[in-house]
Formats: C-alpha cells, sequence, structure tokens
C-alpha cells in the first residue's frame, strides 16, 4: 500500500549569477508524490528526505520562491549536493584537501 501522506516538493536553483531564490517547480501528495520521486531519481536528481523541510516547502505554491527564511538550509543542501557531485569551487582544494580516509 502507497503512503497516502508521502510528500515531494522538487526544487530548481537558477544559472550561474541568477540573483533569484530557488523556486519549486514539481509538488506532489501521495502516489504523485512517488511519481515525482521515482522521476526525479531516474533523472539524477539527488532526494532529501526531511519531513520538517517538506512540511515547510509544501505550503507554497508552484513556481513560488523559497522564503526567506529557508535560504540558510537550502543553501546548505545545494552546496552539500555539489560536494556530492564532485563539483568544488575553484581554489577549494587548495584550502580544503579531500579526505582519503574509507568510512
Amino acid at each position: 500500500m502507497k503512503d497516502k501522506n508521502k510528500r515531494a516538493i522538487g526544487l530548481r536553483y537558477g544559472n550561474k549569477g541568477d540573483k533569484q531564490a530557488p523556486k519549486v517547480v514539481a509538488k506532489g501528495f501521495g502516489e504523485l508524490a512517488e511519481e515525482i520521486i521515482t522521476l526525479a531519481k531516474e533523472s539524477g536528481v539527488l532526494i532529501h528526505e526531511d519531513p520538517y523541510l517538506s512540511e515547510a516547502l509544501a505550503t507554497l505554491d508552484l513556481g513560488q520562491e523559497i522564503p526567506e527564511t529557508l535560504y540558510y538550509v537550502i543553501a546548505e543542501l545545494i552546496a552539500y549536493s555539489y560536494v556530492l557531485q564532485g563539483k568544488t569551487p575553484q581554489g577549494w582544494n587548495d584550502t580544503n584537501p579531500p579526505v582519503n580516509e574509507t568510512v
């Protein structure tokens, strides 16, 4: 049985130099949420599960920018996703050498 309370909210952050905040580009509940998550995974989109954050984002409309109160947490998630993808700012590796330990 599918979780009818499942939520999925997709955000898109603009191009480099874009001054706009991330926007809600997908939103669904229940079966639609499952489909959004499946399509995101198939497209290589990173997924972050956080019931409290999704609850806050679920109050936004499609096309709406995230509120300023969420800038910090969303910025951290975007930065972390870049690191997971091996993308680092110029000069980053000079001051932050990669960790070569296996966990």
